[in-house]
């Protein structure tokens, strides 16, 4: 809970903005909620600044926010990210991320997540767009 804490109170704008203006959402009430609902994991980078925190629902609904520690190192923080996903047992993960937010699209691209539509979300009817990522049955 105190990293989620951390998070909330230094979010990169972006994620701000889209928890906020897409959501209508504290985020220092969102994240702790979402993390005491979730199986999450929070990434640092070497100096062990946290850069974000991500987690899995049990319906296969995924989630990240990042502080502006990931811009320190992103190489880091993008492998720490993709060893976690590739080792999750869920088949089907999905969610929505505002479509203004660059920084988590081009993240979600080369974590294997294809963009499915825009639809319009929250009390402000902001575009998000719908991602999800499949893995074949072994």
């Amino acid at each position: 809970m105190e990293i989620a804490h951390q998070v909330s109170s230094c979010l990169n704008p972006e994620d701000f903005r889209e928890i906020y203006e897409g959501h209508g959402h504290n985020p220092r009430i969102f994240l702790p909620v979402y993390v005491l609902s979730s199986d999450s994991i929070y990434f640092t980078d070497a100096e062990g600044n946290v850069g974000g925190i991500a987690g899995i629902q049990e319906d296969g609904c995924i989630w990240m926010l990042c502080t502006p520690v990931i811009y320190n190192n992103t190489t880091l923080f993008v492998r720490q990210a993709k060893k976690w996903l590739d080792s999750r047992p869920q088949k089907i993960l999905w969610n929505y991320m505002d479509k203004r937010n660059k920084t988590h699209a081009k993240l979600l691209r080369f974590l294997g997540f294809t963009f499915l539509r825009e639809l319009p979300v929250g009390p402000n009817n902001l575009p998000f767009i719908e991602f999800v990522r499949c893995v074949p049955p072994s």
